[in-house]
């Protein structure tokens, strides 16, 4: 390869994929965001399917998000143990997403279960204080 042009630097096929840089500006991501929202207005006929294309969206990207995160970071083990899972999110997912990991896990009074519905699906079953409390602050 010619290196006139790389100076000490590396090629981009000779950088690990490991770590890559995971600033996006803002600008880049508002810009995403607006056609990604423009996109699927034009295809829907009602706010219901609207929601319904973005959830669609939102999950595939988390899904991904996720795929990239455990491979990365865990080397392609999934954790299958609720409180493991939450420090997962709480340290390595919050951590991708925001810059910093999450204050705290705070604990809610609930029933956790697991069902197989297309795959291994968690059920958080939270108290009625719990929704109490959820509704009261959405009242505001």
């Amino acid at each position: 390869m010619d290196n006139r042009f790389t100076k000490g630097k590396s090629t981009i096929l000779e950088r690990p994929l490991t770590r890559p840089k995971t600033e996006v500006s803002v600008s880049a991501f508002a810009l995403l965001f607006s056609e990604m929202v423009q996109y699927c207005q034009s295809r829907v006929y009602s706010v219901t399917e609207l929601q319904s294309r973005l959830s669609e969206m939102g999950q595939s990207v988390g899904a991904s998000l996720l795929d990239v995160l455990v491979l990365r970071e865990k080397n392609g083990k999934r954790e299958t143990k609720v409180l493991n899972m939450l420090l997962f999110i709480k340290v390595n997912v919050w951590k991708s997403l925001f810059g910093k990991e999450a204050d705290k896990l705070d604990g809610f009074p609930a029933k956790v279960t697991a069902h197989w519905h297309k795959g291994t699906t968690l059920m958080i079953k939270f108290n009625e204080s719990v929704i109490t409390r959820d509704k009261a602050l959405d009242g505001r």
